[in-house]
């Protein structure tokens, strides 16, 4: 016998991205975004018990400008970084709040996105239509929410 998802609304993201040019708000970024299919399994084993590895702990940020598929597993060139924290602001909500300081990546042009677990398995991804080129006067703030 197989089991089918009724599930009627699966996870759900929202990606919102501030970016300071010398500590100036010159964009905020906000838009929905894809939770992959690697999503499935960590939930299912952080619901078993197998939770070793399966929080999510880092943001990637990288360097494609590809659309996000449900099979995605990585970033390119991903430069990878801890969480500054992480916050429930509602029963259905986990905020996953993030941040780049201006020292950080420089040199780069930062396309895509992606939050990470600890044990390094992609979790939900997304890119922006045109890259930022990162330097050493540009930092950014956000947060990754997932809804439920």
């Amino acid at each position: 016998m197989r089991l089918i998802d009724n599930f009627e609304r699966a996870p759900h993201g929202l990606f919102v991205l501030r970016i300071f040019r010398d500590d100036k708000l010159i964009e905020t970024f906000e838009e929905k975004n894809l939770i992959v299919t690697n999503s499935q399994q960590i939930h299912a084993k952080l619901l078993g018990g197998a939770i070793t590895g399966m929080s999510v702990t880092q943001i990637g940020f990288g360097t494609s400008l590809t659309a996000p598929a449900a099979g995605n597993t990585s970033l390119t060139s991903a430069y990878m970084k801890t969480l500054d924290s992480v916050s429930y602001p509602a029963a259905n909500q986990v905020s996953f709040n993030f941040s780049l300081g201006s020292a950080e990546d420089n040199g780069v042009n930062i396309g895509e996105f992606g939050l990470f677990t600890a044990s390094g398995l992609l979790y939900a991804r997304k890119t922006r239509t045109s890259a930022i080129p990162k330097a050493s006067d540009l930092s950014f703030t956000g947060s990754w929410i997932i809804n439920f």
